[in-house]
């Protein structure tokens, strides 16, 4: 393909009808315009194919334009990787400006389909001819420069956009190499990434002889926030700016821009909110650093700043919704991990719920049915929030399903459980449990590792609680507990929850209570599980109001018929 270098701009009628053209962004970032001369217009590696690309990757011929009504479509040809446009895998597209097509390989090249009739290289020629002395031309050189970058960003690439801009600051000033080079993260050195001379060939970052420590040396120290000095004798090496054979050296620093909050660029730091910085030099000539193009040099550097400001802003966006996808997958998970349903019929009752103050859990509870004439309940409350706590949530959900109902006494169940979570869990989290088993006879037995004390509401009036026998469980792995047993009569329940709802706040910091949940209780002895448990949320959730809450709400109410 000996298309001359190239990159879209934007849509220019000719003859009074808009001509098809693919913009071909080669892998090392070359940019080739290529016109569509035909229907169909083949795409592929063949040399055959009007558009051949050499990528023995690229199917042979992997897919085509065709013109039907003035329309243009891409049309896959049974590829071996598929025909991507903006992402999405197509067998057939109808084109539309700005389109990115992509052949389902990474590190291959990709194509732009848009309406042209030039390229920059040809218009950017024809604005150094523009005397710069001129104002009139000054103001065209700065308009092409915006536009070429604002068309690229809006259309192509980062890097793309960063060659547009080492283009347009050759053309300013004349200048024969140009290197951009950016911070990767504060504090860390300058990084190439784009290196090209005035024609648009590629250099290698040899090719860039003067030492980056030397750039970023001046870069720290520049008083000016938009200009610097670059001194070559600093560097302290053997060789001099004879020895380099520089005539000219133009650095021009990119500085961060804080999008909506233009009014703040002059306070900015000129140590600290650098992103990098724009390098060209000559050997041949010297560049044309008149207060004209020096100004455009700035103000080319501030929308490169402000390119690479919107490149950050939409990756942290990316990764936002990316986080935010997999929290809704693993709260999906976390849901699917309590129980389904609860008893509702029989001699024994149940009703629970958890709700998570952030996006996934660390509170836990199951009702199990352990045997025809026994069931088995636990509530776990996790140290710490968020997905660390949710990790070891899952962990005890496993740890007691695997291990309930295998053994009749509570306490072995229990150091089981201890034993698994210490040994798996690689953070520093704990939990407290409680966990219980209620026979058909009104006998129950029950262990609380370091949860908060249950309630037994008897039906007759009256609550009693059932303090910690035991330390949390993950804390150590040998650590004893102690198997209490008491008796439930018909119509008596037990209130197991988490310090999420004692300690639930409304607005004006002040906590639900102990002594608030105890005389609520008292007051509805005779209530059924059901009813007692959505009286416990409906006056917990009333109280609150919607003030944000620090801690899950969990809640469980089982009920023994007889």
């Amino acid at each position: 393909m000996g298309t001359p270098s190239v990159s879209p701009i934007s849509v220019f009628a000719e003859t009074g009808r808009m001509k098809p053209f693919l913009a071909v962004v080669e892998p090392n970032g070359k940019r080739q315009l290529v016109k569509i001369s035909k229907s169909p217009f083949q795409i592929g590696r063949l040399a055959e194919c009007e558009l051949s690309l050499r990528d023995s990757r690229i199917s042979r011929q992997h897919a085509q334009v065709v013109i039907e009504d003035d329309q243009y479509f891409l049309e896959d040809l049974n590829s071996r990787h598929g025909t991507f446009v903006n992402g999405k895998k197509v067998t057939r597209h109808k084109l539309e400006p700005n389109d990115r097509i992509d052949f389902g390989i990474e590190d291959s090249y990709h194509l732009i389909f848009t309406y042209e009739t030039g390229d920059t290289d040809r218009l950017l020629a024809q604005l150094d001819a523009v005397p710069s002395s001129h104002a009139t031309g000054n103001l065209a050189k700065l308009r092409a420069v915006l536009e070429v970058a604002r068309a690229l960003e809006s259309s192509m690439s980062l890097e793309d956009v960063l060659g547009a801009v080492v283009d347009a600051a050759l053309v300013v000033t004349g200048a024969e190499r140009g290197f951009l080079l950016l911070h990767n993260g504060e504090g860390t050195p300058l990084e190439m990434r784009v290196a090209r001379d005035k024609n648009g060939r590629p250099l290698d970052d040899s090719d860039l002889r003067v030492p980056r420590g030397v750039i970023q040396r001046a870069l720290h120290q520049r008083r000016d926030l938009l200009s610097m000095n670059f001194d070559p004798s600093q560097m302290n090496t053997d060789k001099s700016i004879v020895d380099l054979e520089l005539r000219s050296v133009v650095c021009v620093p990119l500085v961060r821009i804080r999008i909506g909050h233009t009014h703040e660029t002059s306070q900015l730091s000129a140590k600290n909110d650098t992103l990098g910085v724009l390098y060209m030099d000559s050997r041949i000539g010297s560049a044309d650093l008149s207060a004209g193009n020096r100004e455009l040099l700035q103000s080319l550097a501030i929308e490169t700043s402000t390119v690479l400001e919107n490149a950050r802003l939409m990756s942290q966006e990316r990764e936002k919704r990316r986080m935010e996808q997999e929290l809704s997958i693993a709260r999906e998970i976390q849901r699917t991990l309590l129980p389904a349903s609860l008893p509702a019929a029989g001699w024994f009752l149940a009703a629970g719920s958890s709700q998570a103050c952030f996006q996934v859990g660390g509170d836990y509870y199951d009702v199990m049915e352990l045997s025809d004439t026994m069931w088995g309940a636990v509530l776990a409350d996790v140290s710490g929030k968020g997905v660390s706590a949710a990790i070891l949530t899952s962990l005890l959900q496993g740890a007691f399903f695997a291990t309930a109902g295998r053994e009749s006494h509570l306490a072995e169940i229990m150091s089981r459980v201890n034993g698994y979570v210490c040994e798996r869990s690689q953070t520093r989290n704990y939990a407290t449990v409680f966990y219980c088993t209620v026979g058909r006879d009104g006998v129950m037995r029950w262990i609380n590792a370091g949860h908060c004390p249950p309630l037994v509401v008897r039906r007759g009036g009256g609550v009693e609680l059932l303090p910690a026998s035991g330390c949390p469980v993950g804390l150590f792995p040998g650590a004893p507990f102690a198997q209490e047993e008491t008796h439930l009569k018909p119509g008596d329940k037990l209130v197991i929850y988490s310090d999420g709802v004692t300690e639930a706040e409304n607005a004006s910091g002040k906590q639900f209570g102990d002594e608030t949940l105890a005389e609520l209780v008292k007051r509805h002895t005779d209530v059924t599980a059901a009813d007692l448990h959505q009286i416990i949320i409906g006056q917990v959730s009333a109280f609150t109001a919607g003030a944000p809450q620090n801690d899950d709400v969990t809640l469980v109410v089982l009920e023994y018929r007889g």
